[in-house]
Order: structure tokens, then sequence, then C-alpha cells
């Protein structure tokens, strides 16, 4: 099995440089909200790093006995080995490293510090991602075998080179971090915004307002009790025939799924995975938009929100918005976060829920008088498109480092100490 890594670096098995390599719990535990105990799965694991936010709580006595199995420490690395193969993280030294455990999708490695750096090794594997992935194995659900991921090799070389290689890459990450947790303040900060203005009606100007009885209960005078779809014109998505090589054939027009926005994680987005053609787009019920419209998962994961940066088309599984002077794009994206609950609630299917485009534009929504929404839509555009700067920042820096990664793995880059 070839590993990663110039001539000059020993190929080593994983099981040789790691002190173990296992995988989280066959089977299942009893949940406990707010027990501060966790147990994660594949969908946890993403981007480098793991993911609280709805993970499952379990009760101490489980949380015990499947921590004496993975015995889940600071610097572990981690990768999923079931569903989604080869998405990865490391351990970092908090408390909450202490409190987690995993479900059987994830292998958990343990770098021997003596023979190799755990940031190195991880980085090692995402660049070696690909032929780790081609050794899983399974017809209805690929699977990464913890005797397979034991026999893997890669290149390590000396340890000093191997903390160069990990403090290049690791910087470029520290400054994705940096810019996310900006991201995160500004959304924070037009959340709020949001909130003050249209939840609890407290908008410049608002002492002057009497608040009025109407269907949505006490608004102020002279807002407009309504529907969304009175107030902007919503779009569903089509997809050309997958069987026609000629609707996709050299395609331009972005086309995007549920997965792309998925994978973004970002509120912006500018290119699908996927593009059709003129032809794909006049054959198919697929709808062309500009940019700057607000589009939301429709099915399977509702409510997942993105502003297209470039004219796109969806596929079926969306409902798009088309902001207009009454709604701008960032009231829209708001009021779905703040609609959630109620749009989720109204989603049907007994497979995988999916809320209608009809059921959708009956969803009630409070209309302020247009100058009160541009001066809401003046106010929040600068925070908006901060983040939509970091967001860009953040693509560059990943294909940086994704450029970086493969060069340095490979020896191109000489990084030999003397």
């Amino acid at each position: 099995m070839a590993a990663n890594g110039n001539n000059n670096w020993k190929p080593e098995k994983l099981e040789d440089i790691c002190a173990q390599i296992t995988d989280g719990k066959h089977g299942d535990c009893q949940d406990e909200a707010d027990s501060g105990f966790y147990f994660l799965s594949c969908k946890d694991v993403a981007n480098g790093k793991l993911n609280y936010d709805g993970a499952r709580q379990i009760t101490e006595a489980d949380f015990l006995d499947t921590h004496r199995r993975t015995k889940f420490a600071p610097t572990d690395v981690l990768i999923t080995n079931s569903g989604t193969i080869g998405r990865m993280a490391i351990a970092p030294d908090n408390e909450l490293t202490r409190r987690t455990t995993f479900q059987k999708s994830v292998a958990i490695l343990k770098p021997i510090a003596s023979r190799v750096e755990p940031s190195f090794l991880y980085y090692a594997l995402q660049g070696d991602i690909r032929r780790l992935i081609e050794f899983a194995s399974g017809t209805a659900q690929k699977n990464l075998l913890l005797r397979d991921l034991r026999s893997f090799e890669v290149g390590v070389p000396s340890l000093p080179v191997q903390r160069q290689i990990a403090g290049i890459l690791s910087a470029y990450d520290d400054l994705i971090e940096n810019n996310t947790r900006r991201i995160q303040i500004l959304e924070r900060m037009a959340q709020t915004l949001y909130r003050e203005w249209f939840v609890h009606f407290r908008f410049p100007g608002h002492a002057q307002v009497k608040l009025v009885a109407s269907p949505l209960g006490k608004i102020p005078q002279g807002w407009q009790a309504t529907r969304i779809g009175d107030v902007v014109e919503t779009l569903g998505g089509g997809t050309p025939s997958t069987k026609k090589p000629a609707y996709w054939d050299n395609g331009t027009i972005n086309w995007y799924s549920p997965s792309d926005l998925t994978a973004a994680g970002a509120l912006f987005i500018a290119e699908s995975s996927r593009k059709i053609n003129e032809l794909g787009l006049r054959e198919s019920s697929a709808k062309l938009f500009p940019a700057n419209c607000v589009m939301m998962t429709s099915r399977a994961t509702i409510g997942v929100i993105a502003i297209n940066t470039t004219p796109a088309t969806t596929n079926q599984g969306f409902v798009t918005c088309i902001p207009n002077a009454k709604l701008c794009a960032y009231h829209i994206v708001e009021w779905i976060k703040q609609s959630m609950d109620l749009i989720i609630g109204v989603a049907s299917g007994a497979t995988f829920k999916e809320i209608s485009r009809g059921e959708f534009r009956d969803l009630p929504i409070a209309l302020p008088p247009e100058n009160i929404e541009r001066d809401y839509a003046s106010t929040v555009y600068p925070m908006y498109q901060a983040i939509r700067v970091l967001l860009a920042k953040n693509a560059n820096l990943r294909r940086t480092r994704d450029l970086l990664l493969p060069r340095l793995l490979s020896g191109e880059l000489d990084l030999t100490i003397n």
C-alpha cells in the first residue's frame, strides 16, 4: 500500500505510529437532555471540527461505559468510517473533549507523540483521504474497517519536519477559524437587530407608533399582517433529465441541490457542484433567477439557507424568494430563521418532511412600511457585506492551503532541517 511523502520519508503503518485505533460504541445509549455528556456520530464531524449543535447527550453511566472503549482525549485524530467516509477532526484540549464519546461511525486514532506529531498525522491523512476512502468496503453502505485503517501507510519524515509542515498548514486553519468567529459575531449582531426591529418592534421611532390588534397579534400601526407569498415572488426548481447529456454538457448555469448548501455551510454561495446549459434550462422546470435571492431547502433537511451571488437555478428541493423593495434579502433570511419552528410544523410527508411552495407562501409575516424596511436594509447591509468578504477570504485561504498540502506531503517543497 503506497504511502504519501518523498522517498526519504519512511512509510509507516498507522498501527505502528498510533497507540490505539478503535471506533465508537457498537450499540446505542440512553439519551439524557442537558447531561453534558455527548455521544457524537459521523454527522457531527466536519471541516476539522466537532459540531455540538443539536448533538445527542447521554447518561453519565452510558458515557463512562462507552468512554472505556474510546478513551477520547486531546490530540486524538478522528475519521468518519461509515456512511460519509473521510470527514476528519482533531480533538481540542478543552473540557468538552473530556465529556465526549462516539458512535461506531467514527474511528479514533491516538498518535504516539514520540513517533508522529498529531497535527501532522491529521494533515497527512487529509492529503491522502481519497486513497483511504477507496479502501472502504460494502455495497449498501460503505465502511472503512479498522483492520484496513490500521494497515494504511503514510510517509513520515523526522519530527522537526513534521512540525514544520503542521505549522505551515495550521497557520491557514487558524486564520480561517478567526474569520469564522468574526462571521459568527456578525451573524449574531444581525440576528439581534432583526429581533429588535421585527419581533419586539423596537425600531427607530417606535415610541411614537401605537401597537394595534391584527391576526398576528399586536403589531405597530401602519404595518400589515399578510402572507410571505403576497410580498415576494417565490420559485420552485427542476431537474433536467440526467439521461440526456445534452442538458448538462458544457453547462455554465449554476444548478444548486441541497447538498451544495450543506457542503458550503455558508450564507453566501457562488458556485454549484453541477451546472446545466441553456437547453437544459429551456426544456426543464428549472427557473433562472438573479443574484442575491434567498434559497431555502424545502425537503429532507428543511431550512438550510443561502444567498446566491450569481444568477442560478435549483432542483426541486428548494423554495427561492426574490427580494424587492418591500422585503430585502437579509430580512427574508432572518424571517426564515425566526419562523423555522412554524416552517417545520407545516411540513408534511411520511418518508421525509417537505414544505410545499404553496404552504410556504401561506406563512404569515408582519410587513413594515417601505421606509422602515429601507432603513433596516441600509443598517444591516454593512454587516452582511463584511460576512461576504470574510467568507471569500476563507475560500481563498482554503484554496491556498489545499494547494500547499500535496506539495508539502510529497516533499516537493523541501523542508529538511540540517
